[in-house]
Order: structure tokens, then C-alpha cells, then sequence
């Protein structure tokens, strides 16, 4: 019986998932790269890690990260080589929260958000944010400045605290929500990879809302918020 695959830590999901020629004249069909094949290649040749580096930060062999890595490169050569469209999805892997033991060694943005905002979730609490600006949701998910984070049990909000988001990329505002052990975003405009992180995380998203960010959250468990679905 073989082995099962082991899942493997993410840290960044990627900002841009698909990637075209722009001289393409006929459709052809688009290299499919995985995210955890993509984290391979961030790790190893974008910072600078060896594969025995690589393999600790997400957490599997090493020889499982330069079977993955070498997988990662050949389907690069192909969409730049033949020409054809790259496009990042699926994969066998976890978003990291910033609580993993290795996250401090480099810096990682999600673990300082973590530190910093440690708010404990209790049992049957529901976290709740909200892209913010002066009581307002704010409409434009990639270059929200704040969150507010809402704690709520049985329909009631039990606690609510400010989040800064450091002006951190939309890349990194996901990764943010996942440190701090949100369920829900309630938000404006957000973009196709954001939705895809979201998703990657197991944040259940309602987009397309406007208005007082206390009176939407409110609206959520009264069963009346209005958004929309795509």
C-alpha cells in the first residue's frame, strides 16, 4: 500500500494566478501549476533557500521538495519555452497561520500579526472581519488599512477589537485573516486571487457589501445582509 501524501505547508498564496503570452494568437492549452509546486519555487529561487531549508519550511522530506521543485521547473520551461499560458491551482497543501514553530526564523508577517493580535477564540465563537475605515466597510479589499475583527456566539457580538494591516499587499491581507483564526470577511470589491486564498483558507467570503461595518455584521446573523456571490 503506498504512503499518503503528506500535506505541505504554504506560506504565501500566490498574488497572480494565471499568466499569458501577449502575442498569443491561437488558444492552447495552459500549464497547470501547483501551489505548492509555486512555494517551491518562491522558496528556492526567489529567497534564497536550499531544498534542505525549503523541506523544514513546509514541512515534509527533502526529498519530497526536490521531486516537487523539479516538477515546478520543467512546467515553467514549458509555458515559457512553448509558449502557452501558466496557471497556479490546486495542490496538496495548508495555508500557514503564523503559529507554526519555524515561522519566527524568517521574519514571517503572519506570526508578528499573530503575536501581536493574539486574541484567544473560544468554543462556539465565530470570527467575523471586516475590511474598515471610519465605521465604514471599506471597498477595495487589496488596500484595506484596518480590519474590525468580531468575536460572535449565538448571534450576539461578544467582543470587537481594530486590526492594522501595516500596509501590507493584497498577497498578504489573506494571510493576515488566517493569523488571526477568522471564519468570515464581509467586504467591497475583491479581486479573483483573493477570493482563491480566501477559499485556500476556509474563509467563507460575502463580497460586495457597503455600508456601517457593525450594522453588516448585525445583518449576517439576523439572516438580512445583502451581497454577492461571485
Amino acid at each position: 500500500m503506498p504512503r499518503p501524501m503528506k500535506c505541505r505547508k504554504v506560506c504565501h498564496f500566490p498574488q497572480i494566478l494565471e499568466f499569458s503570452p501577449v502575442d498569443i494568437k491561437t488558444e492552447r492549452e495552459p500549464v497547470i501549476l501547483a501551489v505548492d509546486e509555486y512555494e517551491t519555487i518562491r522558496l528556492i529561487d526567489k529567497q534564497g533557500f536550499s531544498q534542505e531549508q525549503c523541506a523544514a519550511f513546509m514541512q515534509i522530506a527533502r526529498t519530497t521538495v526536490q521531486r516537487i521543485y523539479e516538477s515546478a521547473r520543467k512546467k515553467l520551461a514549458d509555458a515559457i519555452v512553448d509558449g502557452r499560458p501558466l496557471r497556479i491551482e490546486g495542490g496538496d497543501f495548508w495555508l500557514c497561520n503564523g503559529q507554526s514553530a519555524n515561522c519566527g526564523q524568517h521574519g514571517c508577517f503572519k506570526q508578528m500579526v499573530y503575536q501581536q493580535y493574539k486574541i484567544e477564540k473560544g468554543e462556539h465563537i465565530m470570527r467575523v472581519a471586516v475590511t474598515y475605515e471610519k465605521g465604514q466597510i471599506f471597498q477595495h479589499f487589496g488596500h484595506t488599512e484596518q480590519f474590525k475583527v468580531y468575536d460572535v456566539q449565538e448571534g450576539k457580538i461578544i467582543d470587537s477589537k481594530i486590526v492594522d494591516t501595516n500596509g501590507s499587499g493584497h498577497g498578504a491581507l489573506a494571510g493576515i485573516l488566517t493569523a488571526l483564526n477568522a471564519d468570515v470577511l464581509i467586504c467591497g470589491g475583491i479581486g479573483g486571487g483573493a477570493k482563491a486564498a480566501l477559499e485556500a483558507a476556509n474563509i467563507k467570503l460575502y463580497g460586495g457589501v457597503s455600508g456601517n461595518s457593525d450594522d453588516a455584521v448585525a445583518a449576517l446573523f439576523d439572516g438580512n445582509l445583502e451581497y454577492n456571490l461571485c
